[in-house]
């Protein structure tokens, strides 16, 4: 590395906007030989046992949800003790920071502010060692780029429509490369979008928060049928583009009924199994994510078992990124895939130890954004460094999200013969 020193000399942070237009925390870590800068996503479906993030609650300064007390924290508080540490180091850095707060949940000083100083130093790490940030995260000599899974119709609470389900997802499996999937998501995106207007109208084709249609729709059905018109539109076959769904079960759970309320009817757990079986049936779905509610450790357990090792169950709300969370999954055989959000646990080593966790078990990795996003591509990085199996940063629109679509374009061609793509796994 010629020497050069990776030692921290100043952090500081500021105020910045995500892409819903809420306030968010940007960082830099300085070394003698550069500067690097990280900004921090928010989600709107948050499992409730993520790490905390910290708002100022001042309903005078963006509605309360201000971050200058994680701002005031990052410059006063976290980043004088860091000062002197090895940025490339990320391990320590993330470790003195956990325990000058001293929570469980990051709540005094706020995951915010210590992701994006986590965040920051990898990024300094890598830029004065004159490093890709996927290799300064994990130096490797073959390198494995994900397959992404783009939003392309927006529900839940990331959209106004009736659809409960979340997010309804194209999955290029059939690609040869990351790049070319990346085409293939983007002509069905806009078949897609030929497909809704000669549906329901322009109205149909508004985008939700990460960029998907929000068409005019309450059932299940008529949106997977859809996506399957647009992907034979395309051009392409079941084979060469898969489906799945993220349900966001949490999200239309009536905690009192125990019950789902979902495509205008009321259904119990086992009902709900039946109904996503038999969707699987029909479209070929390759992955479900948060089937049921956050704390329905027995009923994943039950799908994963009946869909078998070709359907991908993936935990998001049940794990939030928590390796605790995670091993009680393992046990329990609840999932066969987690997902990964940096946001969720509060830290770059802590995100990479349940990465490293899941991959011993045999579970697939998909590395997510949250739908309050930065243009920060720091998850591209992230996803290659430890061979995800999937990548999850919404649809091939939005500058936000086309921000990491772009990322992994440019790190496949750096690697060149050293890239593998995993999407041919599950073609």
């Amino acid at each position: 590395m010629g020497g050069v020193s990776t030692r921290i000399v100043s952090v500081r942070a500021r105020e910045v906007l995500d892409s819903r237009g809420n306030p968010t925390v940007e960082a830099e870590v300085a070394t003698a030989a550069s500067v690097g800068r990280a900004s921090v996503p928010s989600g709107a479906s948050k499992g409730k046992l993520e790490a905390l993030e910290l708002r100022d609650g001042d309903e005078r300064r963006f509605h309360g949800k201000g971050v200058k007390k994680a701002v005031a924290n990052v410059t006063k508080i976290l980043g004088p003790k860091l000062r002197g540490l090895d940025a490339a180091d990320t391990s320590k850095v993330d470790a003195v920071m956990i325990r000058l707060d001293g929570t469980a949940n990051k709540s005094k000083y706020g995951a915010n502010a210590i992701l994006a100083v986590s965040m920051a130093a990898a990024r300094a790490a890598a830029l004065a060692n004159s490093v890709s940030l996927f290799s300064q995260l994990r130096k490797r000599t073959r390198y494995a780029l994900p397959v992404p899974m783009m939003n392309v119709i927006n529900g839940g609470e990331h959209a106004g429509n009736g659809l409960a389900i979340q997010e309804f997802l194209i999955e290029p499996v059939g690609a040869g490369t990351c790049t070319e999937a990346i085409r293939m998501g983007s002509e069905v995106y806009q078949s897609l979008k030929g497909v809704l207007v000669a549906k329901y109208g322009r109205e149909a084709i508004n985008v939700g928060d990460e960029g998907g249609f929000a068409p005019p729709l309450s059932l299940t059905r008529d949106a997977l049928q859809s996506i399957r018109e647009g992907v034979s539109k395309a051009g392409y076959g079941e084979r060469d583009v898969r489906l799945g769904v993220d349900a966001a079960s949490s999200t239309f759970y009536d905690q009192k009924a125990k019950k789902y309320v979902i495509d205008d009817e009321t259904m119990d757990a086992g009902e709900l199994e039946d109904f996503y079986s038999a969707l699987r049936d029909e479209f070929g779905l390759l992955t479900i994510e948060d089937p049921f509610h956050e704390d329905a450790l027995e009923e994943f357990a039950s799908i994963t078992k009946r869909l078998g090792a070709k359907t991908k169950v993936i935990g998001d709300d049940i794990y939030v990124t928590n390796v605790k969370r995670i091993m009680a999954g393992i046990r329990a055989k609840a999932t066969n895939a987690v997902l990964i959000k940096l946001n969720q646990i509060g830290s770059v080593s802590e995100t990479e130890e349940a990465i490293e966790l899941a991959h011993k078990a045999g579970w697939s990795v998909a590395v997510s954004h949250r739908s309050g996003e930065t243009e920060d591509p720091f998850i591209a990085h992230l996803a290659t460094a430890f061979g995800s199996d999937f990548v999850k940063t919404g649809a091939p629109a939005r500058g936000e999200r086309v921000a990491k679509y772009n990322e992994l374009i440019r790190i496949e061609e750096e690697l060149g013969p050293r890239a593998k793509f995993s999407g041919k796994r599950f073609a």
